[in-house]
């Protein structure tokens, strides 16, 4: 007797399904790592991971996605290389802060996942043969916000640069300050500041890269105080976001406002340049600032 339901039974499994045990042993979960695609935030489109290394995290559709702080230094320093330069180390949690979870918990866990004390990392080294001090601000340790450490970092690296009468090439990406260092961390918009004046009574020069996303007190301080502004396409720069202006004022933001190519068109970024061009450019924009002068042996 023939049954009926069997070439229904066999529709629903597909004849995959005869093959599925052994497919399962060759191809296990376990063979294939978890970050192995990743998904374009324009387009939806899974990208091999291993291709957007390649190309820098640029996707397909242009979009700079953001990066680490080692993979910035690896790809702005000439063949990758360069000398690290330690950050400074400050006290920890002065104001024994907690927001439902302790701050020195917080720190714990952003410097396990980063591999680092926080935010900011520092190098020297050569930007299309032309010698620099770079600091990069990582938003992937506590959305890059500005406290006492990376305001010590960014005093340190202007410093570092003048002791090796080099220019200073800051990337910034940054969500603010950071709060659970109140007062202590605005201080730090100050201080950023007097480095930077340290850097011109040495004629030496300061340049800007701005990433995304560069908001909060750190526009309000050494972002903008470059003497050359550079940008990544597409960042998202501004103080406060487009969301609270447009509560704000209650009317509908452009779709292009307080990105890089609208601060560039209003006179805010001197240029946008993608991520791939960064250091023939800057390594041009530094020779030229520095007059063909030479660090002090």
């Amino acid at each position: 007797m023939v049954d009926k339901n069997k070439p229904q039974q066999e529709k629903r499994g597909g004849w995959l399904s005869r093959f599925a045990p052994g497919v399962r042993k060759i191809v296990s979960r376990r063979d294939t790592p978890d970050n192995l695609w990743v998904k374009d935030p324009d387009t939806g489109e899974m990208l091999y991971r291993s291709d957007l290394e390649a190309a820098l995290w640029v996707t397909p559709s242009g979009r700079h996605m953001r990066i680490d702080a080692p993979t910035r230094l690896r790809a702005t320093f000439d063949d990758g290389d360069y000398e690290p330069i330690d950050t400074p180390d400050v006290p920890e949690d002065p104001l024994k802060f907690s927001d439902g979870k302790p701050y020195k918990d917080r720190l714990n866990a952003a410097r396990k996942a980063a591999g680092r004390k926080d935010t900011m990392a520092i190098g020297f080294g050569q930007l299309d043969g032309t010698e620099a001090v770079v600091i990069v601000q990582d938003f992937t340790f506590m959305g890059g916000s500005l406290g006492m450490a990376a305001g010590e970092a960014f005093i340190a690296a202007a410093r570092a640069a003048i002791e090796r009468n080099v220019p200073l090439v800051c990337f910034t990406a940054a969500g603010g300050a950071r709060m659970q260092e109140g007062a202590l961390s605005l201080m730090q918009m100050a201080r950023t500041t007097l480095a930077i004046q340290e850097l011109k009574a040495a004629q030496l020069p300061f340049v800007v890269v701005l990433t995304d996303p560069t908001t909060g007190g750190v526009t309000a301080s050494y972002a903008m105080l470059g003497d050359v502004h550079l940008a990544e396409p597409g960042a998202l720069i501004g103080f406060a976001g487009p969301r609270v202006i447009e509560a704000t004022i209650r009317e509908k933001l452009p779709p292009s406002f307080q990105r890089a190519e609208y601060l560039q068109e209003k006179g805010m970024v001197d240029r946008v340049v993608a991520r791939s061009d960064l250091p023939k450019v800057l390594g041009q924009i530094l020779s030229m600032l520095m007059g063909g002068k030479r660090r002090a042996a």
